[in-house]
């Protein structure tokens, strides 16, 4: 009864902090005979569900460090997984209050030089999509739109979607991006915008969850989504074509479709033991069935 009460702890920690983005600190730095029960992973809100599912399943399997490994001590296995966004994982790195951070972005150059042994890890592929509410008649009538097009929308230059296409309706078009300063709305500046700006009248979502619901209520709404999420909510999201390109896997993996990121794990530092199975078992095949699983495309 014990074992099993604490599975549970353990597994709600996880869960509640990877829904919340609750921070919280890594344990002070144990001496080099004190074993390190806790690991800690910080940022990206479309890969922590990933690493969470891979943390339950791996604590559902194991429980303890000793179940994993003979030398290692009967200590409770601890995953804790806060989502909050890219640039919050690079910088609990960089600050050291994260062993892991989770980020779906290209980690810049400055960034890397901020982080002392500097290592990534690539479990897969998303791209972001450029999505509409199935009840939108641009399903029907305009499939495919170029990136200019996509940068008119965004940008306010088309204000209402009959701009856009004749035959459909002259209603408002309702932008939803990431808040500004994400990740993910650094790619699709950099991908897509370019010198442009979003319009300021856009809505601006605190995760890629949020803006999947935003466009899954608006039959109006127009927003870039994370591939994965429009693979977990088939029907609900439709996803057009940018510049006679279909966001799916044989152009993700190609390159053809552009508005890729990738899905990364980063540290400063060696990995200890028990860091590195963790590591090897998200990088697995295993690990690579749940990137899947999740909708996004495996590394391997």
């Amino acid at each position: 009864m014990k074992k099993f009460w604490s599975l549970i702890v353990a597994s709600m920690m996880i869960l509640s902090m990877a829904l919340t983005g609750c921070s919280q600190q890594p344990a002070e730095e144990a001496s080099k005979d004190e074993f390190k029960s806790q690991i800690f992973f910080k940022g990206s809100s479309t890969l922590a569900p990933v690493v969470s599912q891979i943390a339950t399943d791996f604590i559902d399997a194991n429980e303890t460090w000793n179940k994993v490994n003979a030398d290692f001590p009967e200590k409770s296995i601890d995953l804790f997984v806060s989502a909050g966004g890219s640039s919050a994982g690079v910088k609990a790195v960089i600050d050291g209050t994260s062993d892991f951070g989770m980020v779906s972005r290209n980690v810049k150059d400055e960034e890397k030089e901020q982080i002392k042994d500097y290592k990534e890890f690539l479990l897969g592929y998303d791209v972001l999509t450029i999505s509409v509410n199935p009840e939108n008649p641009i399903v029907n009538i305009k499939k495919n739109l170029t990136t200019d097009e996509v940068k008119k929308i965004f940008s306010g230059e088309y204000k209402y979607w009959d701009e856009v296409a004749p035959g459909l309706p002259h209603n408002e078009i309702v932008v939803v991006t990431r808040d500004i300063g994400g990740g993910a709305h650094q790619v699709f500046q950099d991908k897509v915008m370019g010198d442009a700006q979003v319009k300021a009248e856009s809505i601006q979502e605190p995760s890629m969850g949020a803006l999947a619901t935003k466009i899954m209520e608006n039959k109006d709404a127009i927003g870039y989504a994370s591939s994965g999420l429009v693979n977990q909510n088939e029907g609900r999201i439709i996803p057009l074509e940018v510049d006679g390109i279909a966001p799916v896997k044989e152009n993700i993996l190609s390159g053809a479709y552009k508005i890729s990121r990738p899905l990364i794990v980063i540290k400063s530092g060696e990995l200890l033991p028990q860091e590195q199975l963790f590591v090897d078992l998200m990088l697995s095949e295993e690990g690579m069935k749940t990137v899947e699983k999740m909708g996004f495309v495996p590394a391997k």
